[in-house]
This record gives C-alpha cells, sequence and structure tokens, in this order.
C-alpha cells in the first residue's frame, strides 16, 4: 500500500507496505549459562526459620570453598527482596531474574541455593580475576 503525505512545504510518498519479518525482531528469552559455576544445594533440616539464618549458612559455606567470598548478590523469596535492589525492574518477562545476570556478570563463581530457591546466594572470589 503506498500512500500520499502532503504538507504544505512537499508531498511525500510514504510505503506502507509492512516488510515481511524472516527472523525475531528481539532475540528470544535464553535461560541463563551456569557454565564453569559452582552450585551447592543445600536443604538443611529442619528448614530454616528466616534469611537472617539462611546468610550464616551461606557465608560459612562460602568461607569453607572461596578464600575471599564476596557476596554479590541474593534472593529471599519468603520476602521477595533481592540484591542489588530492583535489579529485576529491567528483566520484566525474562527467563533470567535480575539479581542472577547481575551475579553472571560480575564474575560469580559459586551459587549457593538454600530450600529449592527459597534463599539464593552468588560470591565470587574478591581476589579472582573477572575474564573479559
Amino acid at each position: 500500500m503506498r500512500r500520499i503525505a502532503i504538507s504544505a512545504s512537499r508531498a511525500c510518498a510514504i510505503d506502507a507496505t509492512p516488510a515481511p519479518v524472516s527472523e525475531p525482531v528481539c532475540p528470544l528469552p535464553a535461560k541463563p549459562d551456569f557454565s564453569g559455576m559452582t552450585t551447592l544445594r543445600l536443604a538443611p533440616l529442619p528448614p530454616l526459620p528466616d534469611y537472617r539464618d539462611a546468610i550464616r549458612l551461606a557465608q560459612g559455606q562460602a568461607a569453607a570453598r572461596l578464600e575471599s567470598p564476596m557476596l554479590l548478590s541474593w534472593y529471599d523469596r519468603d520476602r521477595d527482596f533481592e540484591a542489588p535492589r530492583h535489579v529485576s525492574e529491567c528483566h520484566q518477562a525474562s527467563a533470567t531474574p535480575g539479581y542472577v545476570d547481575y551475579a553472571l556478570n560480575h564474575g560469580a563463581g559459586l551459587m549457593i541455593d538454600i530450600e529449592d530457591g527459597r534463599f539464593v546466594f552468588f560470591y565470587r572470589d574478591a581476589f579472582s580475576e573477572i575474564d573479559g
């Protein structure tokens, strides 16, 4: 369909025929790449009462595995809190939550998942080099 737009200064031809789309305009969401990540899944019995106990457990596990553990990001499903704050705002309808994306892009090497995602903590060794 071709239309003619006329303004006071000139007439323009506008091609209103949509171009055929052969591939997606935006890339489809992909699952996060955890290759190279050490994942520790913990299911303490009895279940932990709250975040404070979860962070103590995670800090102890990270200290046993990393020379100088640095907490990069975390998620508390009970309260639906994450850190850094608001990182998931840009990830609405994304396959990767913001706190996961932040950790993966800041050199996380250890993920501690407590009680199937109830509490999730990402660490890196503070003295390790970030690739790239």
